[in-house]
């Protein structure tokens, strides 16, 4: 009998199955994949908070970012820096085998190819390389991702909105230590190209349709040459109940990602400590029902739910800016001012300061449109 088995090995499961094992738990991690950090699906940029919960050394780096440039297909551009360095760019594959890498150093035990197709009774059904096994345990973490096997297993309804995205790794050279957004490319969403060494770049998109055709387009300004392509899904919501009878969702499997960039794994790490802090306690007390779990919910709202769901509205009011309002918004943001209040203020993981200290400006409100001025005004008093 485990007293914790989680399901999937990215950073969010990784991080709950280090933190349950090293609080002495019995612990273990299934991962559908025989390698762990295969299929990547992520663009890799973390801000340095996300960076240090992942604890981590240093060797998965690839390349510092300080800044970014927006661009837009009208024309209008607006670029600031901070000087400092604000993300690292990471070799995902790397980061995901040394956090698992963590774990197991901790104690936690891990069983690889084996593919989670039921729970019942606490018992978690995999299949897998060995064959079919039945594996007891007292509170299961489902760090499986944004199709999440274990939450339709259980029936749990799933986050509202699941992008698509397209992703490939190219030579080209990127100057200095900015990203580049071109939120044109995929007018739902936006796109990028992020350095990731010398003479290499990191370009996708992600979008709610036509994702194939639209990365067609845009990657045709770049290189037509491509090094490492990937396609991934992106949830947008949270879930409406991240818990049920001895069970936690953490990660993208919950609809952790921000909704302001697709990024989930700052929000995944911190889920799974939320995660691992309830499993001790219950652990303690030997309560695995849904009550006794409710406090996880807790935790992570007070944690980042606000941030999340803010985003989701600004996701929303996203959907209302067309080309011209979003040319017009970079033309207002590149005033001085207003710059240096994103150089000060800007925070990838938290960024509800920032925009409700742009959103308070007058000229920043007028260059939203009128279509978005309901929702945004929401975002600024909710």
């Amino acid at each position: 009998m485990y007293d914790v088995v989680v399901v999937g090995a990215g950073p969010a499961g990784s991080a709950a199955a280090r933190l349950c094992a090293a609080s002495g738990l019995k612990t273990l991690c299934v991962e559908e994949h025989a390698t762990i950090g295969h299929p990547v699906q992520c663009a890799g940029l973390l801000s340095m908070q996300a960076w240090s919960e992942c604890r981590v050394s240093r060797k998965a780096i690839l390349h510092t970012v300080s800044g970014a440039r927006v661009i837009t297909e009208k024309g209008c551009s607006l670029a600031f820096d901070a000087a400092t360095p604000k993300a690292v760019v990471v070799d995902r594959t790397a980061l995901d085998e040394e956090m698992a890498q963590k774990a197991a150093e901790q104690g936690a035990e891990f069983l690889l190819k084996s593919y989670a197709c039921g729970v019942r009774d606490g018992r978690l059904h995999v299949q897998g390389a060995d064959g079919t096994a039945d594996i007891p345990f007292r509170l299961l973490v489902a760090a499986d991702g944004p199709r999440s096997p274990i939450a339709r297993i259980l029936g749990m309804p799933r986050p509202p909105v699941l992008l698509s995205g397209i992703q490939a790794d190219i030579p080209h050279q990127m100057e200095g230590s900015c990203v580049e957004l071109y939120p044109d490319a995929s007018p739902d969403f936006f796109g990028w190209a992020i350095p990731c060494g010398e003479g290499r770049a990191r370009v996708g998109l992600c979008g709610l349709q036509d994702v194939p055709g639209r990365f067609s387009r845009f990657v045709r300004q770049f290189d037509k040459r491509r090094m490492h392509c990937v396609t991934g899904a992106i949830p947008l919501g949270v879930m409406p109940r991240t818990y049920a009878d001895r069970v936690l969702f953490v990660g993208d499997a919950a609809g952790f990602a921000k909704p302001t960039s697709g990024g989930g794994i700052y929000t995944g790490v911190r889920s799974a400590r939320h995660a691992a802090d309830v499993a001790v306690e219950c652990c303690e007390a030997g309560r695995f029902d849904a009550p006794a779990l409710r406090s996880y919910e807790d935790r992570w709202k007070e944690d980042f739910g606000r941030e999340l769901a803010l985003g989701y509205r600004l996701f929303q009011a996203r959907q209302r800016i067309g080309p011209e309002e979003m040319a017009e918004l970079c033309r207002v943001l590149g005033d001085p001012e207003l710059l240096r209040t994103i150089v000060a203020s800007g925070d990838m993981d938290r960024p509800s300061t920032l925009v409700r200290r742009l959103l308070l400006k007058p000229v920043v409100m007028r260059a939203c449109g009128t279509l978005i001025k309901s929702e945004l005004a929401k975002f600024v008093t909710g």
